[in-house]
């Protein structure tokens, strides 16, 4: 049975490391979902969230094969139900004088914020979970969303812990 997995992979800051991640997951014939990465609190170091649809047996694999290499420090599989996850979306929606305080009551809902206007759109930001961007996006599409774009999803373990100070230990 497949599902969702999220790793968070620990990795030093130098050029080629994406790709040569992301291709050992494309050999493997993983599709990745998502994909955020950025610099952690040491510049030295990026943390890379990776969202894979995968059995179990084979993302073991997968992630052995992670830690061999030399720039990879550390892969964690983020537990679901000790994960705060969020992603970011930005969406255009096609508004008209009788539907724009409509539109615009439905980004209050969602604590969600325009930050562009125009005479005939609105660009709205709003960040959450995967399941409340997908409940706006249903309440905006009936206005007509001209265009969507969104990040990869970034996630990080609750609690005082962090696996960046664990992995600089080892």
């Amino acid at each position: 049975m497949n599902s969702m997995h999220v790793l968070s992979v620990l990795v030093e800051n130098k050029p080629g490391v994406l790709a040569r991640v992301a291709a050992l997951f494309s050999r493997r014939g993983f599709n990745i979902h998502s994909l955020a990465v950025g610099p952690t609190e040491h510049e030295e170091i990026s943390r890379m969230t990776v969202l894979v649809d995968a059995d179990v047996m084979p993302l073991e694999q997968v992630t052995k094969q992670l830690n061999k290499l030399v720039e990879v420090l550390k892969v964690v599989e983020l537990d679901p139900d000790s994960t705060v996850a969020r992603r970011i979306i930005l969406v255009k929606v096609k508004t008209e004088a009788a539907t724009r305080s409509h539109v615009l009551e439905t980004v209050d809902l969602f604590r969600a914020r325009v930050v562009d206007v125009s005479a005939d759109s609105v660009t709205i930001e709003a960040t959450g979970r995967v399941e409340k961007l997908e409940a706006l996006l249903g309440l905006l599409e009936p206005y007509g969303v001209k265009e969507i774009v969104q990040s990869g999803l970034v996630a990080i373990g609750r609690g005082p812990r962090s696996i960046t100070d664990r992995a600089l230990r080892h």
